[in-house]
């Protein structure tokens, strides 16, 4: 099986050296394609106003002067033109992706790309904020999450996201398949300053709020301590009210 690993912290980061170890408990034919820096927020964005440039780092191992969906991208149309890989995995990224924040996510969108090249595709994060267990969740976990994975079919336009909890890898409670939640909107912040040249700039935070968690959800898997695995699907269309919109323009 070839498998091609991806991130959106960026080449270098911890996160990538534990998906490598990983992955090789899978396959023999690993490659890693990310971005050369840091891409966290980046969403699906896909460069186009400026060249990207593809750096080889060792045997199968490249970084991109982009986005993680300009690594995939690239790596497909490149690395690949021999046989496509059966299988991409973005992460392990430093920090949960959960509820909305999936709209938001470089590691998410990674996986995107994946699926909608026709590609099985797997997302993994750690939730790290206010523990010292760093990766030790996933490192325990993820090869016996995925394996089970593997075997199934996945349907078109799909993906898996899956999330790990801040716990020691002996506190992990298991494993539960749920649907997407969502946060309070009201979480994020707004800091705003003024830089040496007197100039007013304004940026984005997130902060910790106390909020209701819905029953079934990732947000819930993870704050009780189990591995939250959601399946997501591309085709954004709320079909129930195609029927509405069109009775508004029927004649």
């Amino acid at each position: 099986m070839r498998i091609l690993l991806t991130n959106d912290d960026g080449f270098h980061a911890p996160g990538m050296r534990v998906l490598e170890a990983i992955a090789a408990e899978l396959s023999d034919d690993v490659w890693v394609c990310a971005p050369a820096e840091e891409q966290s927020g980046a969403g699906h964005s896909l460069t186009l106003h400026s060249p990207v440039r593809l750096r080889q780092h060792g045997e199968k191992r490249f970084s991109v002067t982009g986005t993680p969906t300009d690594s995939v991208n690239l790596a497909l149309r490149k690395l690949f033109r021999d046989a496509m890989p059966d299988l991409v995995i973005s992460g392990v990224n430093n920090g949960e992706n959960l509820g909305d924040d999936i709209t938001y996510s470089g590691t998410i969108s990674a996986a995107m790309e994946g699926a909608l090249a026709g590609i099985p595709a797997i997302a993994l994060s750690q939730a790290l904020r206010g523990t010292d267990h760093g990766f030790a969740a996933t490192e325990a976990w993820a090869a016996r999450v995925l394996r089970p994975m593997l075997k199934l079919p996945m349907a078109k336009r799909t993906l898996i996201n899956v999330n790990f909890p801040a716990l020691a890898a002996d506190e992990v409670k298991g494993v539960r398949v749920v649907r997407q939640g969502f946060h309070d909107y009201q979480r994020g912040s707004l800091v705003e300053g003024i830089d040496p040249r007197g100039r007013s700039y304004f940026w984005f935070g997130l902060e910790d709020v106390e909020h209701t968690l819905d029953h079934g959800t990732d947000l819930e898997a993870v704050s009780d301590g189990y591995i939250a695995v959601t399946p997501l699907q591309l085709d954004l269309t709320h079909h129930p009210a195609i029927g509405r919109l069109a009775e508004c323009f029927a004649t």
